[in-house]
């Protein structure tokens, strides 16, 4: 039986959390965690851009030439993927939490998946976008 003091000493004294390396479905689990805090911190602006966007055609137009700056752009692209990311990586959640795709070969597909389709629909919008 091993003692608490022989497990103290098996444990890393410097744990360099650059040199780990997670796997795919914890990745996509922190980005999900990750998307949300940024759609949530980012509401106050879209709610100050529609309020400004529909009290007046000055308005309306101040945010077009807002949003034409390249800087606005690459927020927005932003944006549009942290939507994309949290909706898909929300919708491989809400189906393991059905029990659908929790073995791990599963479970690493659909967080390859969740990767691949969040960031080819982001970078379509950001072709389109340009």
């Amino acid at each position: 039986m091993k003692t608490d003091a022989t497990i103290k000493r098996k444990r890393p004294k410097n744990l360099n959390l650059a040199k780990v390396r997670l796997p795919i479905p914890a990745l996509v689990s922190i980005l999900h965690r990750l998307s949300g805090v940024i759609l949530f911190l980012i509401i106050p602006v879209f709610l100050w851009a529609l309020q400004q966007s529909l009290a007046s055609a000055e308005g309306f137009q101040g945010l077009l030439a807002i949003a034409e700056h390249p800087l606005a752009k690459l927020v927005l692209l932003g944006c549009t993927w942290a939507f994309l990311h949290h909706f898909f990586a929300g919708v491989r959640h809400l189906a393991m939490d059905a029990r659908w795709g929790v073995e791990l070969k599963q479970a690493r597909l659909s967080s390859k998946l969740v990767l691949v389709v969040s960031l080819l629909l982001t970078a379509v919008t950001g072709v389109l976008l340009w």
